[in-house]
Formats: C-alpha cells, structure tokens, sequence
C-alpha cells in the first residue's frame, strides 16, 4: 500500500510539473529555448511542448496515478481491467526506460542537458516507476 500511495504522490507531482509547463513555466531552463534543451532535447524550431501536449501528458500521468491507487482498493468487478492498465503502465515506463540507453534513440540530443539529465533522472526515474508498478501487480 505505501508503495502505491508513493507511486501515485510521483505521478502527481509529474503531472504538476507538465501543467506548470502547460501554463508557461520554463524550469527547469529559463527560457523557451533552454527548456527544450532541458526537457525536449532539441526540436526543429526550438518551441516547448504546446499547451495541449502538456495537458495531455499531465492527464495521462493522472490516469496513472489513478491506476495505481486502484490497487490498494478492495476488487471490483473492472479488476481485470485495472490490471491491465497497470501492466500497460508498466509497459510505457519500462519502455521509455529502457529507450533511454539505446544510443540511437536519444542520439539527437546528444550535447544538450537533456542528454545528461536523461540519462541520469528521467530515465531512471522511468525504470524505478516500472519496477514499482510491476512490485504492486505482483
């Protein structure tokens, strides 16, 4: 149970971050273009994530969260249903994890801080989700 309700205070927390995005914010740069090569990495035009993207992230993480926390509730007859979605959650994170040390994937961020922070929190970060959600499913 503490697990979960750890999983979901990170998943909120990550959703946070993306609505500040979403509402302007430039942490961890500070500005649009340091943002990017924060977050991003590099993008064709230098522009941060749009609103609508950053909404959409903040809400998937949400529903992740949400997930999670399902699993500390007595089943119900959707059980089956949560199970899956945490396995699909479980799938995104360790993929998105896993991409982090595949050299040709990242490779066009290679030189921003992006490229260092990658690899030494966000992809972490998304290993240690994965494993905390496969940790509740089993």
């Amino acid at each position: 149970m503490l697990l979960a309700l750890l999983l979901a205070g990170v998943f909120v927390l990550l959703a946070g971050v993306h609505l500040y995005w979403a509402f302007g914010g430039r942490w961890p740069g500070h500005d649009e273009a340091s943002l990017v090569e924060h977050v991003v990495g590099r993008t064709r035009d230098m522009k941060a994530p749009s609103f609508l993207a950053c909404v959409a992230v903040a809400l998937a993480l949400m529903a992740g969260g949400g997930l999670v926390l399902a699993s500390v509730v007595p089943p119900t007859p959707l059980e089956p249903w949560l199970d899956a979605g945490r396995w699909a959650l479980f799938a995104v994170f360790a993929a998105r994890g896993v991409a982090t040390y595949v050299p040709r994937i990242f490779r066009y961020a290679e030189g921003t801080p992006f490229w260092r922070l990658n690899r030494r929190a966000y992809g972490p970060l998304c290993l240690a989700i994965a494993l905390g959600i496969c940790a509740i499913q089993m």
